[in-house]
């Protein structure tokens, strides 16, 4: 059984609700039937109600099941501007601001998670809107997890025959939101990635802070980073199995790390990636999805009080059904 089909299994246990705020777009629809059909998570549609049966019959899709809320017709309309505008009024919310953006449906949706009277347990969004646009309403409605100190986004990626990693699958991040962390928040990524890799792999998370140098094979302010940050981990969780700097090779092929890295604890096993900056996160996951035909399951948030996940605007319908299984175990552990 692949991992994503495991996770649908952990859904089943306890069905969660989870928002979707793109619903005029049909791979949402889509993703909408299959997990309906399969029956690992409970549905909210929020968008123009006519143009969503409308786009579904067009398509032969079924979303019988799904909840569909109409923020321009909802009766939790101006409630919802009271609850955004004292969520927010420190920082310069009006109530004419409020009104304007309830009935964007992402902004809706964060507030029915938000909301204690609804069954709402977590959003997905990023088909149609950037990351932005999905992280910025979370962090405003939702703010971010108790003990926490960064909000980071991650990859799972599950990569077909492959014997590296936890039988193909690893953590990649930051590969999605945070640009060029220094050591301090580069540490933070990798603790947070750790316990995302245990809970939804549910195997011993193996921590490669990546980098160009191996054990300084090359030396600069990039690697003392990487190096810097590694130290941070080491003295946070001392139990957690962490290493670096490694390079990519060296993290997770044995026979490379036997010969560059002998005496590294990971011995060549990584399965959770911590890439330096932004761009080599981001650049790593898409070469690893469409050169090795991997699936790509992310950008998955770490670090919202509530369960909030992006989806990269290239994602497919199966990627969709795939990040709402992830956010309804996140949910469950929530």
């Amino acid at each position: 059984m692949s991992l994503i089909e495991e996770i649908k299994q952990r859904a089943k246990k306890q069905l969660k609700t989870i928002v979707l705020p793109e619903a005029e777009d049909v791979r949402i629809l889509q993703a909408t039937e299959q997990v309906l059909k399969e029956q690992y998570a409970k549905i909210v549609l929020v968008g123009d109600r006519e143009i969503i049966e409308q786009k579904a019959k067009e398509n032969s899709l079924s979303i019988k099941g799904a909840e569909i809320v109409d923020p321009n017709h909802s009766e939790k309309y101006e409630e919802y501007v009271n609850l955004l505008y004292e969520l927010r009024k420190n920082k310069g919310m009006t109530l004419e601001k409020a009104k304007e953006l309830v009935k964007d449906p992402v902004y809706y949706g964060m507030l029915m998670v938000k909301d204690e009277k609804t069954e709402a347990d977590g959003l997905v969004s990023g088909a149609v809107h950037s990351t932005s646009d999905t992280l910025r309403p979370a962090l405003q409605i939702l703010k971010t997890a108790p003990n926490t100190r960064l909000v980071s986004a991650f990859f799972v990626m599950v990569v077909p025959n492959c014997d590296y990693g936890e039988k193909g699958t690893f953590i990649f991040a930051d590969s999605g939101l945070n640009e060029n962390p220094d050591a301090e928040s580069l540490s933070e990524i990798a603790i947070s990635s750790s316990k995302s890799f245990q809970q939804l792999v549910g195997k011993e998370p193996k921590v490669a802070m990546l980098s160009y140098s191996t054990y300084g094979s090359a030396k600069s302010e990039w690697t003392e980073k990487v190096k810097e940050a590694t130290q941070l981990v080491k003295e946070k969780e001392r139990e957690l199995l962490v290493d670096g700097e490694l390079q990519l090779d060296a993290a997770i092929v044995p026979e490379v790390s036997a010969m560059k890295a002998p005496e590294s604890p990971l011995k060549g096993e990584a399965n959770v990636l911590i890439f330096p900056n932004l761009d080599t996160g981001n650049i790593g996951y898409k070469l690893v999805q469409r050169l090795a035909k991997a699936e790509a399951y992310g950008p998955l948030c770490q670090g919202i009080s509530k369960p909030v996940n992006d989806l990269s605007r290239g994602c497919s319908s199966q990627d969709i059904a795939g990040v709402i299984a992830i956010t309804a175990v996140q949910a469950q552990i929530k």
